[in-house]
C-alpha cells in the first residue's frame, strides 16, 4: 500500500468498474484508508465478490453493486443499493473506460458508442446521481479517470473515440469543479498513460516501466484527503514525464 493514507473512517466510496484490474486496486487502497466500499461490476460477479472479501480484510464494510453505468435506471438502482447498506456515497471514483482497438474508420458505430458511453456518459450519470447527497452533507470527492494523452489533444487515427471521450471527461471535470465550488465538494481527475497490468512492452516507457497501481492511487488518496480541500478541477497525468510527441 502507498504511504499517503487519508483518514476515511466513516466515509463510503463507490468505484465503478472495480471488480478487476485498476478499479479493483483503487478500491482496495480506499478500503485500506478506512472507507467502506461498494464494488461495482456489470458482468464479473464472482470477481466483484472476491474484491469485496479482500476489502473486508481491512476491517471495513464492503458490498457489491451491479449495473450498466451507461443506463440511468441502472445507475439509480446501484446507488440506491449502496445507500441502503452503506449510506450515502461520499467518494465516487469513475474508473470505467472501455478502450476500442482500431483505427477510427475501422471501428463500428457500436464500438464508437461503447467507448463514448462507457467513458463519458457513465461519468456524467454517476456524478449526477452522487451530487445531491454530497451537497446535502457539505462534503464529497469525485475522481474521474482520464488518459495521459487526452490532455495534449491527441489526434491520431488509432482508438480515436476513446481519446475523444477522455478529453470530454477532463472538460467535464472542470465543469463539475466550477459547479460545486461552494458545496464542500472537489472534483479532480487522474490520467495514467499505461499501468502495470498492460500487456505491451514497457522498456521504452519513461523510467523503463509502466505506472504501478500505487502510482495511480497516490493522487486519488491525496484528493480524498482534507489536505486537498481547496484543490478542484485538476488533472494529474501519471506518465513518468512522457511527452506525446517524443
Amino acid at each position: 500500500m502507498v504511504a499517503i493514507q487519508p483518514e476515511l473512517d466513516g466515509r463510503t466510496a463507490l468505484v465503478t468498474g472495480s471488480a478487476k484490474r485498476v478499479g479493483r486496486e483503487m478500491l482496495l487502497e480506499l478500503a485500506a484508508a478506512g472507507a467502506d466500499v461498494a464494488v461495482h461490476y456489470r458482468t464479473s460477479e464472482e470477481a466483484a465478490a472476491e474484491t469485496a472479501a479482500d476489502a473486508r480484510d481491512h476491517g471495513v464494510e464492503a458490498m457489491t453493486v451491479e449495473g450498466d453505468v451507461t443506463e440511468p435506471d441502472a445507475v439509480d438502482s446501484l446507488f440506491s443499493d449502496c445507500e441502503s447498506e452503506l449510506g450515502d456515497v461520499d467518494i465516487l471514483v469513475n474508473a470505467v473506460g472501455p478502450l476500442p482497438q482500431g483505427r477510427w474508420d475501422e471501428l463500428s458505430l457500436d464500438e464508437w458508442k461503447t467507448a463514448v458511453e462507457g467513458c463519458l456518459y457513465s461519468t456524467y450519470l454517476c456524478s449526477q446521481r452522487a451530487l445531491p447527497s454530497m451537497r446535502a452533507a457539505g462534503w464529497g470527492r469525485i475522481i474521474n479517470f482520464g488518459v495521459a494523452d487526452a490532455r495534449d489533444d491527441r489526434a491520431v487515427p488509432m482508438n480515436f473515440p476513446y481519446f475523444a471521450a477522455k478529453k470530454a471527461v477532463l472538460q467535464f471535470t472542470r465543469t463539475l469543479a466550477y459547479d460545486t465550488q461552494d458545496d464542500g465538494i472537489t472534483v479532480n481527475a487522474v490520467s495514467p498513460f499505461a499501468v502495470e497490468n498492460t500487456v505491451v512492452d514497457v522498456s521504452e516507457f519513461p523510467r523503463g516501466r509502466a505506472a504501478t497501481f500505487e502510482d495511480v492511487a497516490a493522487p486519488i488518496l491525496f484528493f480524498c484527503s482534507d489536505a486537498a480541500a481547496y484543490i478542484s478541477g485538476q488533472n494529474v497525468a501519471i506518465d513518468g514525464g512522457r511527452l506525446q510527441e517524443a
